[in-house]
């Protein structure tokens, strides 16, 4: 900036500069404006036209009060037998909202939609999360916080596709259906058409299902417990985790709760002591067949559909098992478990397999899938555990690879291994405590015989070993 000589005040022309600055500035912020408002309008322009679009073949909302429920899905085995039988066997029976506990009502609503009776079928905070979402996973939506009234439009008039179109219809639904109906019927509609896991499909089944009684005659715990089902019934039925995913759930229903006003801490704790020792009934039982492998595949089935869609859909899965064979590894079990009584052996579990295709032909996770007592619906076939003899065909084809053959001679006698200074030696015992002398490897594998296979480990090497069991798959 340029001063007279002699003087602390700007020329004329330095003066002239510095007005031009602002005024330039004001006139691009102007068009900034103005082009930021005309591409506003062409947004929502395009927006509405594009929901005018979605919206020409939406289901009527009146729908919903004569809802059908569509078969849910079936799971056959490899010849057509039903394992999972529930496709005919639905499980509802319509209760009036006045049937339905006060509690069982307030923990759906503190659950699932905590401004249920103020809002217009929708949520702001629920549309700003799967707008997220959409940005994030490339238009494919995760999650979004629906409102009771979108899980019900989506249970009964759409599918279970997270996608931004559905998420629309869901929206534009979800208002038609606020305006047409009262909460209350609503909430009763809800509570009647939502799955609850297993056969069940409404809170009159569920209640009969998990308690074996009517839903009118719940406490606060029990429908606390049902009020946490319908995010994810498979993952939180006690019945499929074995890691009693409901007890958290649960918890967080309760809380819930409390934070709403609905109950006292001193309330959400003595129902929460309650929960922790439930026992729930079998009335889903006769409907099951291979119960540890048909929940196995309704959980990745699950994972692969959603909820609505295994619970709804209407499929037909196809699996590998072959029920005969499944019914003689269940009755294998049994009657060696049953053997075992005098050495405290309470449970055990079996698997067949293919060994050309490696498809499961029978899964047997426990005894009895249903004795809550012993933890039958832990699925034992994935338990951690030590190997044994399962690595002998793998030591044997180490041993092929190195020149030994099926009719190589092994001495089945007793034989010290030494392990070291200072350390005792390592001496291996059979099954059946007995030696049978030279025995060919054919015999020793047959027999599943552990001397002669000690001895061909130290033959081959342990490092050869394992490093075949890495060529095969094993990595732990």
């Amino acid at each position: 900036m340029k001063y007279n000589r002699g003087s602390n005040v700007p020329s004329r022309r330095a003066r002239k500069a510095s007005k031009k600055v602002p005024a330039l500035n004001v006139f691009l912020l102007s068009k900034l404006l103005k082009w930021a408002l005309v591409g506003l309008v062409v947004f929502i322009v395009l927006f509405l036209g594009f929901a005018v679009w979605v919206s020409r073949d939406l289901p009527a909302p009146g729908k919903l009060a004569s809802a059908s429920i569509k078969d849910s899905t079936k799971i056959i085995d490899r010849n057509g037998t039903i394992l999972y039988s529930i496709y005919n066997n639905y499980n509802r029976i319509y209760v009036n909202l006045d049937q339905i506990p006060k509690n069982l009502r307030n923990a759906t609503i503190a659950t699932e939609d905590s401004t249920f009776y103020e809002n217009n079928g929708f949520s702001w905070k629920g549309y700003a999360r799967a707008a997220v979402g959409l940005v994030i996973h490339h238009g494919a939506i995760e999650g979004g916080g629906s409102t009771i009234t979108q899980q019900l439009v989506k249970n009964v008039l759409l599918t279970s596709n997270q996608t931004f179109t559905r998420k629309l219809k869901e929206l534009i639904l979800a208002v038609q259906v606020d305006k047409r109906y009262s909460k209350d019927q609503i909430l009763e509609m809800y509570l009647n058409n939502i799955p609850y896991g297993g056969t069940s499909i409404g809170v009159e089944a569920a209640a009969n299902l998990y308690f074996n009684k009517h839903v009118k005659d719940l406490d606060l715990a029990q429908s606390a417990f049902l009020a946490g089902l319908p995010q994810s019934p498979s993952y939180y039925s006690p019945y499929i985790n074995p890691d009693k995913a409901y007890l958290g759930r649960s918890q967080t229903v309760l809380q819930r709760m409390v934070t709403t006003g609905y109950i006292s801490q001193k309330q959400a704790d003595a129902a929460y002591k309650e929960i922790k020792g439930f026992t729930f009934s079998n009335s889903d039982q006769a409907n099951i067949k291979a119960p540890h492998f048909v929940m196995d595949v309704r959980s990745k089935l699950v994972q692969m559909f959603g909820e609505g869609m295994v619970a709804n859909g209407d499929l037909t899965v196809k699996t590998t098992l072959d029920y005969s064979i499944q019914q003689q590894a269940e009755q294998t079990v049994k009657s060696e478990l049953d053997k075992l009584k005098g050495y405290h052996v309470s449970n055990g579990a079996a698997l067949v397999l293919d060994a050309k295709t490696g498809a499961v032909l029978a899964m047997v996770g426990s005894k009895d899938y249903f004795d809550q007592d012993n933890q039958g619906n832990f699925n034992a076939v994935y338990a951690s555990r030590q190997p044994g003899s399962s690595t002998k065909p793998i030591l044997y084809a180490t041993a092929f690879e190195k020149g030994y053959t099926p009719a190589t001679l092994l001495m089945d006698t007793p034989t010290d291994f030494y392990m070291g200074e200072g350390q005792k030696p390592y001496t291996p015992v059979n099954y059946e405590g007995t030696f049978s002398g030279p025995m060919q490897v054919r015999y020793a594998l047959g027999n599943s015989e552990n001397i002669p296979a000690v001895k061909m480990l130290a033959m081959v090497g342990i490092k050869n070993f394992m490093e075949k069991a890495y060529d095969m798959g094993i990595t732990n």
